[in-house]
């Protein structure tokens, strides 16, 4: 697991190898209007219950075609109401709804794209979907206009550096989002505009090999004030003698200095389940020497059979400094249980595969919109 921050990296790398993976992940906060959003776009769906039974079959000789990355290319896009979902849309498809030339940063999925403008120094997200599932259309333009980035290079120390790839590029950790929303409601024929003045961040993932031959469990989170901006990054391998990778950066708004964090320990604890969401610590502790940072997943935003996504509080002392309070976003993925065959059935309900009829998918959506109703 490497660890980069270059700009250029931020390309489509088109991945061919059997379980490959790709992902160009956005989240945006306004905190005065309550409002998150998160928008991400695949080369290479991981998460996929289509893409793993493929790579399963493949792999147990039952099919003699390997799986390519880009015939499960999707686009997801969520937005949650002071904590509570408004929009949770995720569609897969063939190559054909994909584009990136590779040498742009520039990804396309229908008629959702992102684009890097070099001369504004912002990312440009231009979303455009119909969700005939939830009987939702939304339009969308953000900008992400760059804050600051960092400077940072690690390399994977597990086995000499003889491991798989798989790397993880921070190539925006803050921006100035800007932009417009536009909610419709097809069935009654009515819409709103949301307009977001919101703190983001971008980051882009990816990877030669199915994660859950690789990765036992995956924490991430960053958090947003006028001082400090926090972002930390925990891994635990499958195999046992690999040291997790633990890593916390921290940085200082006023100074404009980055401290990264590395080696330190971790400690779980309040794990918590559910019906389907995996085991799962709702606090994690990261301690060395005179530096203290506590994370509790307060409430939880998403979830799904192999990950969770949370509103966070996130604590840190070092040194004699006073105590600092910070609120992000936080994530908890355990890739193991896409091996599930019936976790990956209940997770077909998430996801619209282009082409393919679901009744699952149809009824699952069917109950979240008149139980969503209800809650109004």
């Amino acid at each position: 697991m490497n660890i980069s921050t270059e700009l250029d990296q931020d390309i489509w790398h088109n991945l061919q190898e059997p379980g490959s993976y790709e992902w160009w992940y956005f989240d945006a906060e306004d905190q005065e209007q309550g409002l998150s959003i998160v928008c991400i776009w695949f080369a290479g769906f991981a998460f996929s219950p289509y893409y793993m039974e493929h790579y399963l079959a493949w792999k147990r000789k039952k099919r003699h075609d390997p799986p390519r990355a880009l015939d499960y290319a999707a686009f997801s896009f969520q937005l949650y109401k002071n904590g509570r979902e408004t929009v949770n849309f995720i569609k897969e498809g063939p190559s054909s709804l994909f584009e990136s030339n590779g040498n742009d940063i520039s990804v396309r999925f229908e008629k959702n794209r992102f684009y890097y403008d070099r001369q504004q120094r912002s990312y440009v997200l231009d979303i455009a979907f119909d969700y005939p599932a939830r009987r939702q259309k939304v339009t969308a333009r953000l900008l992400f206009n760059v804050r600051h980035r960092y400077s940072y290079r690690k390399c994977d120390g597990n086995n000499h550096g003889r491991v798989p790839h798989h790397e993880w590029l921070l190539t925006l950790p803050r921006a100035d989002v800007s932009g417009s929303v536009i909610l419709e409601d097809t069935l009654k024929k009515n819409s709103r505009t949301l307009h977001l003045r919101a703190r983001g961040y971008h980051d882009h993932n990816l990877g030669i090999m199915p994660m859950h031959e690789y990765i036992d469990k995956w924490y991430w989170g960053r958090a947003f004030s006028d001082k400090y901006d926090f972002i930390y990054y925990v891994i635990f391998f499958r195999n046992s003698g690999y040291k997790p990778l633990v890593l916390c950066m921290l940085h200082d708004n006023s100074s404009r200095e980055l401290t990264v964090h590395e080696g330190l320990y971790v400690g779980e604890s309040g794990f918590k389940r559910g019906l389907f969401a995996p085991v799962h610590s709702r606090n994690l502790r990261f301690s060395r020497d005179d530096l203290r940072i506590d994370i509790q997943q307060k409430q939880v935003l998403d979830s799904g059979p192999f990950y969770l996504r949370f509103s966070s509080n996130i604590v840190f002392w070092i040194g004699d400094q006073q105590r600092v309070n910070l609120r992000g976003i936080s994530e908890f993925l355990s890739p193991g249980r896409l091996e599930l065959p019936a976790l990956r059935f209940f997770t077909r309900c998430r996801v619209w595969r282009d082409g393919v009829k679901s009744g699952m998918y149809d009824r699952y959506n069917f109950l979240k919109t008149y139980l969503n109703w209800f809650k109004r």
